[in-house]
């Protein structure tokens, strides 16, 4: 016998309102420290790269200073 469509929504209205288990409160908690890690992580691989592109920027910059002299700017009118 077939599930009347009001009874399917019913049954998953329950299931979803009911009491968590610890276990599934536990789970929930993992999956969510799982993912701020990653995010984490990601930061991290983030702000590296960032220090590695300025740590090259500044040997570039002060190798041009070593080799060529600094020209004087004109003033500003």
């Amino acid at each position: 016998m077939r599930k009347k469509p009001m009874r399917i929504a019913f049954d998953a209205l329950k299931v979803l309102l009911r009491a968590k288990t610890l276990n599934e409160i536990m789970a929930y908690e993992l999956r969510e420290a799982q993912l701020k890690k990653l995010e984490a992580e990601s930061a991290v691989e983030y702000a590296k790269s960032v220090v590695q592109f300025n740590e090259q920027r500044i040997k570039r910059l002060e190798q041009r200073l070593m080799d060529k002299p600094v020209e004087e700017t004109p003033p500003c009118k």
